[in-house]
């Protein structure tokens, strides 16, 4: 095997250091992007002490992710990398600065009433600027393909997963204890200050990025955002619209989850212990990257994707079956150690098999596809919960069945919808790993890692001498 050009070195080096610095940026980015997440969720729920509102938060975030994914991405194929990061830092600056000027500018208790059109005008505006950072989790991705070689993506990608566990490790903590000290105030000007530090920041990363990548003898990036192109590119891999189906259902089922799982933690703590355990779960997420970092994701991602499903659900059913705080912590640690597991799998799959003119749109595309059911969930299951699950496990029906070994009360409601949506999770996982989708998607990676068929010509190549339309 030839050695390697000094010419090739200062690449590798170079492309290691410009995705460091990106990690980095992105770091303190969704540390901030969270805690504006998480704060508004526990701000809105201490202060109207309503479920459905916080499943409408929850709901807000899904639509505008669901709806927004494939623009982005088409942003990304369409635009230097760096440059999409650095608008989508500036957008949610704006945001916050305007959310900013509504906090300081009205009496707190119009935050009290749940239907308070100011309350929902200042959850909006935060919640835009949290999503336009969805832009980076499109960009970040391509900008792996682009620096680190195929043969250690997914170490990389295990590293991008460690870096999300940190950001939710700060975020946990810190969102808990600023809304416990000063509401939304402290957590608004943190934003600002933040997003000045990454605008800045990534004005002097260097990426080896000339121009947008285009491929010889492959037709040209359009300024359309090409959903007809996209489509194509899905149908053409076999197997991989059912990986996105299944991600899809996965999701649907997840809105249970992220629609509730505040209020049943609240239920059983003060926000500030709420924050502090997060910031403890977390770390199974850092410690689930780097061990992925180290190791890979082995031979088949698509198949560790899957088993990884499968704990994941059969933990899920586990935790909530008492209304226990170690149940709840220990399960969740082991859940958000796996994560990086299924984050990383898909996009070391969708990275192989995808050119990467088009992966932007792809990645992209998948987010929209995968939250669209999350919505449906999220606003359809906070009414549920508040007016049919929570009654049943309370003063109802569920007491004298269930309720001498289950519990009662508000969060044995949740916890019998969690356990529901588990169920049928663990179940759709055990049905994939048995499909012909499977065997065609793991086939297919197999034979792209050795033809190298999304990489030709050379993408890491293309990227550094600007092979552009």
């Amino acid at each position: 095997m030839p050695k390697p050009t000094p010419t090739q070195l200062d690449f590798k080096m170079s492309s290691m250091r410009a995705f460091l610095h990106l990690l980095l940026n992105t770091l303190f980015v969704s540390v901030i992007n969270f805690t504006v997440w998480f704060a508004i969720t526990f701000y809105t729920y201490l202060q109207t002490k309503s479920v459905f509102a916080t499943g409408i938060i929850a709901g807000i975030f899904l639509v505008f992710t669901a709806a927004s994914g494939i623009w982005f991405g088409s942003l990304v194929d369409h635009h230097k990398k760096k440059t999409m990061m650095q608008v989508s830092s500036l957008s949610s600056l704006v945001a916050y600065l305007c959310a900013l000027a509504i906090y300081l500018a009205v009496d707190k208790a119009v935050f009290t009433d749940p239907t308070s059109p100011i309350l929902w005008a200042f959850i909006v505006l935060l919640m835009i600027g949290v999503i336009i950072g969805n832009i980076r989790t499109i960009a970040m991705p391509t900008l792996v393909t682009i620096l680190i070689p195929e043969a250690v993506r997914d170490k990389a990608n295990g590293l991008v997963g460690s870096a999300s566990g940190v950001s939710f490790l700060v975020t946990s903590a810190l969102s808990g204890l600023l809304v416990a000290w000063n509401g939304m105030l402290g957590v608004l000007w943190l934003a600002v200050g933040i997003l000045v530090f990454s605008i800045i920041h990534l004005w002097f990363v260097r990426v080896p990025e000339k121009g947008i990548v285009h491929v010889e003898g492959q037709e040209s990036p359009s300024k359309k955002v090409d959903l007809k192109g996209t489509f194509r590119i899905v149908r053409q891999v076999p197997g991989l619209w059912a990986l996105i189906l299944f991600s899809t259902f996965n999701n649907f089922l997840g809105g249970v989850f992220m629609a509730l799982m505040d209020a049943y933690g609240l239920e059983l703590m003060s926000v500030q212990a709420w924050g502090l355990l997060w910031a403890v779960l977390s770390t199974g997420f850092i410690f689930g990257g780097l061990i992925i970092a180290k190791t890979g994701l082995g031979k088949n991602p698509l198949r560790t994707l899957l088993l990884v499903n499968v704990a994941m659900w059969s933990i899920t059913i586990l935790f909530p079956l008492q209304a226990s705080v170690i149940m709840l912590a220990v399960g969740m640690l082991v859940y958000m150690y796996l994560i990086p597991y299924a984050e990383a799998a898909e996009q070391t799959i969708l990275q192989r098999v995808v050119p990467l003119e088009r992966q932007g749109r792809v990645f992209g595309f998948a987010q929209s596809v995968e939250q669209a059911a999350s919505p449906l969930t999220a606003f359809a299951i906070s009414p549920i919960a508040q007016f049919i699950f929570i009654p049943f496990m309370t003063t109802g029906a569920g007491v004298g069945m269930i309720g001498s070994w289950f519990g009662t009360g508000v969060n044995r409601g949740i916890a019998l919808l969690f356990i529901l949506a588990a169920v049928i999770g663990l179940t759709a996982s055990l049905l994939a790993l048995s499909s012909k989708y499977y065997r065609a998607l793991s086939a297919k990676y197999q034979e792209s890692k050795q033809t190298g068929e999304a990489d030709a010509p050379g993408i890491n190549r293309a990227a550094q001498e600007g092979l552009v339309t």
